[in-house]
């Protein structure tokens, strides 16, 4: 029942920010809120530009990479040189060169992937000054691509698709800085804890035992942590330890944060472009198929594990292994379902513990592009390229040049899209063969067998989708998979972006078709059905082989399904 109340509320809060978050981030990005003006016009000053200066596709993806390198190299300086630095009350010394490639480009391209334990590794100065701050910018260039695609739906014979500084400078001090406040100091006052003082020492007498407690400012980089769609937690034991997430309702408001945006942005392209119908039809496309994940997944951690069950105990409430007892078994599958199918990677339980089918549930919706509803703007842009292949498959059978929003879905369109669709999964499949056929790579894994495999291919798709979160058993912290998994971020976060920003820019300069009897409808079930068929043929199809392999052969090696 509780598990049903909690859904019942996230729900009701997730519709009412759809509506209002949704009306609010199309305001701001249309230029229609000021009322932080005194702080938007230094900043402009500053760079030498101003809202009415709006730049072609190329001038803003220029900006963009410019802006993305120097936060690069800034978080991975940072890291070499955090034993010189201030804020270090544990002295600890400086991160290796490979770690602090992989960190530096986990943080950069919103994946937040963790090869550390954050208590052990980085300083205060190194989570405030480098990972926080990079969890507040890069959601935002997230957001800011997003929007440059809603411009090409929204404007005609154009060449501009905004400014870049402005978008970004209104993304932080509009959206992200005022809602990661409140939901810091709500964690604060439930006990999440908040202090720049060094570890506790606690000695058990009676046990004659000493215990050292790792601290720090937690609780406000747990909030933009969930906002941000950014998954990198304070401490290694991340959202399952009391510290960043001491009870239930922090819980429920992690969730909350992490699905707020993706969701409401649907509405913000409603808005943007003139038909909400349009936000309504993307929307239940996230919908349909995060409800079908939830159910799937939190149905499976209900059952006994398979392993756990073989060696003849049985459990009358569900999975619980590797679980908090506070969360339970169907609460954290929502909650995992809700971190791996957004671009966010935290988590309240060990996903290595879940059953084999719920561990599946967990990697499939990655591997979905993660669009149901995906990372803050990176779930939007995405979804709304599987929308323009489904445009285009239904303009050819009702035999009439694609349409969509009134723009013409020619040659040039598809092949966009197509690049952005496919360059993750074969970017994710091609180093996951290599991970499993080199030394290195085999030298990872805790378990062998599929287990073992699934460890590998998690960890890939995690980080080939920015995702972020860990499988866990895979020691990550190697020159090997430093570098292969940096290299991974890299590409499924530019090698995607950019070809949007080009969509956009192709889009915006075309006129608007005017809509006729022949012209295919976008904004009802049946496109809805099209772009999920489109969404599960691209990402089931794909990557079928390799889960065979993997989950479904260690499910049914222990000769049952459920």
């Amino acid at each position: 029942m509780a598990f049903f109340l909690t859904l019942l509320a996230l729900v009701v809060t997730l519709g009412l920010s759809w509506r209002y978050l949704g009306s609010y981030m199309a305001a701001v990005f249309d230029g229609r809120v000021h009322f932080l003006g005194l702080v938007e016009r230094p900043i402009y000053r500053l760079l030498g530009t101003s809202p009415e200066q709006e730049q072609t596709w190329k001038r803003y993806g220029g900006a963009l990479i410019i802006f993305s390198g120097v936060s690069f190299i800034f978080t991975y300086v940072i890291l070499r040189v955090q034993g010189s630095l201030p804020l270090n009350p544990q002295h600890l010394g400086a991160v290796s060169p490979a770690l602090s490639f992989n960190t530096a480009s986990s943080f950069l391209t919103n994946t937040n992937w963790q090869n550390y334990g954050g208590e052990t590794t980085m300083s205060y100065f190194s989570q405030i000054g480098a990972l926080t701050v990079q969890q507040f910018v890069t959601p935002a260039v997230g957001i800011v691509a997003a929007i440059v695609l809603v411009r090409g739906f929204s404007r005609k014979n154009s060449s501009a698709v905004g400014n870049f500084w402005v978008d970004m400078t209104r993304c932080l001090f509009y959206v992200l800085l005022p809602i990661a406040f409140i939901a810091g100091v709500i964690f604060v006052g439930e006990g999440a804890v908040m202090t720049l003082a060094g570890t506790a020492t606690i000695h058990d007498v009676l046990n004659q035992v000493t215990q050292t407690m790792a601290r720090g400012p937690i609780a406000f980089m747990e909030a933009i942590k969930q906002l941000g769609t950014n998954g990198g937690g304070f401490l290694n034991a991340n959202s399952a330890t009391p510290f960043e997430n001491p009870t239930g309702l922090t819980n429920f408001l992690s969730i909350y944060l992490l699905l707020s945006i993706p969701f409401a942005l649907t509405y913000t392209f409603g808005k943007m472009v003139g038909s909400v119908r349009h936000g309504v039809a993307l929307l239940s496309v996230m919908v349909l198929l995060f409800g079908v994940w939830v159910g799937f997944t939190s149905f499976a951690e209900h059952q006994n594990n398979p392993a756990v069950a073989a060696a003849g105990i049985h459990s009358t409430v569900g999975n619980t292994e590797g679980k908090e007892v506070r969360f339970g078994d169907t609460s954290s599958a929502l909650f995992g379902v809700a971190s791996t199918m957004t671009s966010t990677g935290s988590a309240d339980a060990a996903y290595d513990s879940f059953t084999p089918i719920g561990g599946m549930g967990l990697l499939s919706g990655m591997m979905l592009g993660e669009v149901t509803p995906g990372g803050t703007g990176s779930g939007l842009y995405t979804l709304l390229i599987y929308a323009i292949i489904a445009v285009f498959i239904g303009g050819l059978m009702i035999g009439r040049t694609p349409e969509y929003l009134g723009k013409k879905i020619q040659a040039k369109e598809v092949k966009l899209a197509g690049l952005a669709a496919l360059i993750m999964p074969i970017t994710v499949l091609i180093l996951t063969g290599i991970a499993v056929s080199v030394a290195a790579g085999k030298a990872g894994p805790l378990n062998a067998g599929p287990h073992g495999f699934s460890e590998i291919l998690y960890a890939l798709t995690s980080q080939g989708n920015n995702n972020g979160s860990a499988f866990g058993g895979l020691t990550g912290n190697t020159p090997f998979y430093n570098i292969i998994g940096a290299i991974d971020m890299l590409i499924g976060r530019f090698a995607i972006m950019i070809p949007v920003l080009a969509l956009g820019g192709a889009l915006a300069q075309k006129n608007v078709v005017p809509e006729s009897l022949g012209t295919f409808r976008t904004d009802n079930g049946m496109f809805v059905g099209l772009t999920i068929g489109v969404i599960l043929i691209i990402g089931g199809l794909t990557f079928f082989p390799a889960i065979s392999l993997g989950p479904l052969v260690e499910q049914l090696s222990h000769g049952r399904f459920f």
